[in-house]
């Protein structure tokens, strides 16, 4: 597995990662008929939070994002990406873990939505995410807590 950070993103983070988004999404958003070359880059402008946004960095370039949105009743893990040519070398698996050890310690649920039939969806029910519901294009999913050892 390549070396990789994880940092706070800033608000200039957003032109490299609306970018890697496009990249990381358009095979499955054309799967489905629903690629917008605009629109996959104006959803992240519309909703980045650099506050609760990490930027993922390999070799100090941008290399992928990942947002975990605080709500009522649990996390929202959101415009988790990663650059094309890194995919399926275990990184996301390595990000996922961090960030669900936070929510894991805080007793948190965290939630999502996937698109149908992309493989991140693997990703996610191999840590623990079962379906709540699905339409033509998304899945919603959920994790609850796992409840860590003592002194963990």
């Amino acid at each position: 597995m390549v070396d990789w950070e994880l940092r706070p993103a800033v608000p200039s983070d957003i032109d490299a990662a609306v970018e890697l988004r496009a990249a990381a999404m358009r095979p499955d958003l054309e799967r489905l008929g629903r690629y917008d070359e605009h629109r996959v880059r104006q959803r992240l402008c519309d909703r980045f939070e650099p506050a609760h946004t990490w930027v993922i960095e390999v070799d100090g370039a941008v290399a992928g994002c990942v947002a975990l949105r605080p709500a009522e009743d649990a996390h929202w893990l959101e415009h988790f990406f990663l650059a094309p040519r890194l995919h399926g070398h275990g990184m996301g698996s390595a990000v996922l873990r961090r960030l669900l050890e936070r929510t894991d310690r805080a007793g948190v649920p965290v939630r999502l939505n996937v698109l149908q039939g992309s493989a991140a969806r693997r990703l996610y029910e191999r840590h623990g995410f079962t379906t709540q519901s699905e339409d033509a294009v998304d899945v919603w999913m959920v994790r609850a807590p796992v409840r860590l050892p003592a002194g963990a």
